[in-house]
């Protein structure tokens, strides 16, 4: 049987005692497609940067190594900075997926999760492609000149910042709850 109020509609199982899965406008049965491809894009897109981030600065520290094997424990630093990009993704996608569940999940949660994993993810994506550039020509130029080493750490903090922002953005927009679908 359906029951209206307001622009809203729910379905109700009469036959036993039990309500069925409730839709209404605000909380359609596609819903939490949104949450589901939020916590995916954050962790996918996360380590997809940390990859990318990862491969290019190990490049330049492979290269370093044939010159000078001396320093590479040293220019390890942006191989480590690009694989925690993709813990921030993991945290996000934790975070989106314990909220998910089979109750009924209303359409604005699903955006808020779903902007979440996408800012988290692309900043992370972004960070990652970052560092792995300074990471790759930053551990040859300060292995030709040792006084580069500190100015490729910052610009390496500055890529990882990115990330972070990413980050934080994403936790204040999963927070975002929709009202409640019963």
């Amino acid at each position: 049987r359906r029951v209206h109020g307001g622009h809203c509609s729910r379905t109700i199982s009469t036959s036993d005692s039990t309500m069925a899965t409730i839709y209404t406008a605000r909380c359609p049965d596609y819903s939490p497609f949104f949450g589901f491809a939020g916590a995916s894009l954050a962790l996918s897109l996360a380590c997809l940067g940390a990859a990318y981030g990862t491969a290019k600065a190990g490049v330049g520290v492979a290269a370093l190594g044939v010159m000078h094997p001396d320093k590479v424990m040293k220019s390890i630093i942006p191989v480590v900075m690009a694989g925690v990009l993709g813990i921030y993704g993991l945290i996000i996608a934790v975070i989106i997926s314990s909220k998910m569940s089979e109750d009924p999940y209303s359409l604005f949660s699903g955006y808020a999760h779903f902007a979440a994993g996408l800012s988290c993810g692309l900043a992370n994506m972004a960070a990652g492609f970052a560092i792995g550039v300074v990471g790759d020509y930053g551990t040859r130029a300060a292995a030709k000149q040792p006084k580069l080493f500190v100015g490729m750490v910052l610009m390496l903090i500055f890529g990882e910042a990115l990330g972070l922002y990413g980050l934080i953005v994403a936790i204040i927009l999963q927070s975002k709850e929709g009202k409640n679908c019963s």
